[in-house]
């Protein structure tokens, strides 16, 4: 596996240190080539370069891509708002067509969760987020006329395509059939009447295709209140791209929190590499303490091993992320952590 890592900022290199580790003790020596790139805040301060072409052009040989997270210091003014989202994160997104953005979220025995006990007890939490990653409103049309007067006009187009919306929702059918075969699309179709009209036509010609596949629909207002009030419910969910980086940030808030959030970038024929990385932010003022931690990234590790193939040391992760987080008892240093569940493996 030849495997470019992007650590990042703040906490990210200790965390795909720990990713890292995870990896080599299920893998086994010499399986796992690394090729680190120094790319994020840091980069930019010191160089004014966010994602060189030469670069890019590299990444696009690796196998897969490991980010850690990307992020300026806290009152840092001299990073132009948008910049690494747009220059790093999005143009990674866009030119190796990560269509498929995939969120799990699971309830581990001992998390923490602002559910009560009643929302708890109604089932096993366990579903996951199917985003479309391409589209939608993040794809830069948009513009400003008379910017700075007090006629400023200011808008953003959402971009869905009948190709990208039938792709994303695809991919959620196909990851329903390995789990409980059941998909629910969230929009807004009664005020969204072109994109919403759109996204329920191509779900359900998809699903027709699924007989098997039990399918639902909940406007994104409706499905807020479900993942607080009946979380059990879902299984696969699909949605665009605004609604469902939203939707991915409350259900992570109920299953234990960012910090055990993993996230996949998928590009859905292998014609580009796809990355994997934890939801969760840069950190800088906990940098170097060694108290981040790591089990986002390793689980977005077994996420990447699941998407190469490598499905019995993917499950081996996963199980092991599980035995120890069910073991918990109190904080250990990042590094700890990644020891406890390299030896799992």
């Amino acid at each position: 596996m030849n495997l470019a890592v992007i650590g990042g900022d703040g906490i990210g290199p200790e965390v795909v240190a720990e990713g890292l580790k995870v990896l080599d003790a299920v893998t086994g020596p010499g399986v796992v080539t690394t090729t680190h790139y120094d790319l994020g805040a840091s980069r930019w301060q010191r160089t004014g370069e966010v994602l060189p072409d030469s670069v890019l052009t590299e990444l696009a040989t690796a196998d897969a891509i490991l980010l850690g997270a990307v992020g300026a210091a806290p009152g840092a003014t001299d990073i132009p708002s948008g910049l690494l989202e747009r220059g790093l994160l999005l143009k990674l997104r866009f030119a190796f067509d990560h269509a498929v953005n995939l969120r799990p979220s699971k309830l581990y025995p001992g998390s923490v969760t602002p559910l009560s006990p009643e929302v708890v007890a109604k089932g096993e939490i366990d579903f996951v987020v199917v985003r479309e990653g391409t589209e939608g409103l993040y794809c830069g049309n948009g513009g400003v006329v008379r910017a700075g007067t007090p006629a400023e006009i200011a808008n953003e187009v959402s971009v869905n395509t009948a190709y990208g919306v039938e792709r994303v929702v695809r991919d959620a059918f196909e990851r329903a059939t390995r789990r409980r075969n059941k998909v629910t699309l969230v929009h807004k179709h009664n005020v969204l009447v072109n994109a919403g009209g759109l996204w329920k036509r191509v779900f359900a010609e998809v699903a027709a295709e699924y007989p098997g596949v039990t399918t639902d629909y909940l406007h994104v207002d409706a499905a807020t209140i479900f993942l607080v009030t009946d979380p059990a419910r879902f299984d696969v969910i699909v949605t665009d791209n605004l609604f469902g980086d939203i939707l991915t940030d409350l259900a992570a808030a109920v299953t234990g929190g960012i910090g055990l959030a993993a996230s996949g970038n998928i590009n859905p024929t292998g014609a580009f590499p796809s990355m994997f990385e934890p939801i969760h932010g840069s950190a800088p003022d906990i940098a170097g303490k060694q108290i981040a931690d790591p089990t986002a990234t390793i689980s977005s590790v077994a996420l990447l091993l699941d998407h190469l193939g490598m499905h019995d040391e993917a499950a081996r992760v996963e199980q092991a992320v599980l035995a120890d987080l069910s073991a918990r008892t109190g904080h250990r240093p990042t590094a700890a952590v990644g020891d406890a569940i390299a030896a799992l493996v």
